[in-house]
């Protein structure tokens, strides 16, 4: 489990200055720890895994920044698909200036021996967008709708990565195709069917994970635990 700290979020800082150029990597962790007066031991301790805690704890701050950028007032009077698109939206739009850390990241989780780190940060982050907007879906309902989530925001995550266009507009009329696949109460219980494999595996992933009982998400979710 993960847990934001000062520690962390000055080290992390530190790191992504020198992603460009090392690589998540202990490389840039030890270099951050310089910069930061930290020790290598304590630099270390925060960050185990070196490049794999460094990604997963910059997938979890971005989650958190996420759900800090929204709120009732914000999403008040859109439909589920709107509000779904304004969260992921507010999320990619907060990461611009780390748009190449994040395509190494990328390129990093897409390696064989990564697959179960990335599914877990996706799994995370599709799980606070349907909390960001209210969702208390439960039993299956709960696990489909992030299965159909995580395609339409990794496939989004993608193109916005290389999208040139002014203000990322492509990326956002893109998204928008993409979650009318989602959220189309006529057309779900067909695509239910379909992605029944994934949906099995996301409640898996949830069991395994501690699902919503991610430390992170507790001081963020009033009454539950």
């Amino acid at each position: 489990m993960l847990k934001t700290d000062e520690t962390r979020d000055r080290l992390l800082a530190a790191a992504l200055e020198h992603v460009p150029f090392d690589g998540w990597s202990e490389k840039a962790l030890l270099r951050a720890a310089a910069e930061c007066e930290i020790e290598l031991d304590a630099a270390r301790r925060a960050f185990p895994r070196a490049a794999a805690s460094l990604i997963e704890y910059h997938s979890v701050s971005a989650d958190q920044r996420m759900l800090e950028g929204v709120d009732d007032t914000t999403l008040k009077g859109m439909g589920v698909r709107r509000r779904v698109a304004a969260v992921v939206r507010s999320r990619l739009e907060q990461s611009e200036a780390e748009r190449e850390a994040i395509r190494a990241a990328m390129a990093y989780l897409a390696l064989p021996h990564n697959g179960l780190l990335s599914l877990k940060c996706l799994y995370r982050t599709v799980d606070a967008v349907w909390f960001a907007i209210g969702d208390t879906s439960t039993d299956f309902n709960f696990y489909s709708k992030r299965a159909l989530l995580a395609a339409a925001y990794s496939a989004t995550l993608l193109y916005w990565l290389d999208d040139q266009s002014e203000g990322r507009e492509q990326s956002w009329a893109f998204l928008d195709r993409r979650l009318n696949d989602v959220v189309r109460a006529g057309q779900l219980s067909g695509k239910l069917k379909r992605i029944l494999p994934s949906a099995e595996l996301l409640a898996r992933m949830s069991r395994n994970f501690g699902g919503r009982n991610f430390d992170y998400f507790r001081s963020t979710r009033p009454g539950r635990e």
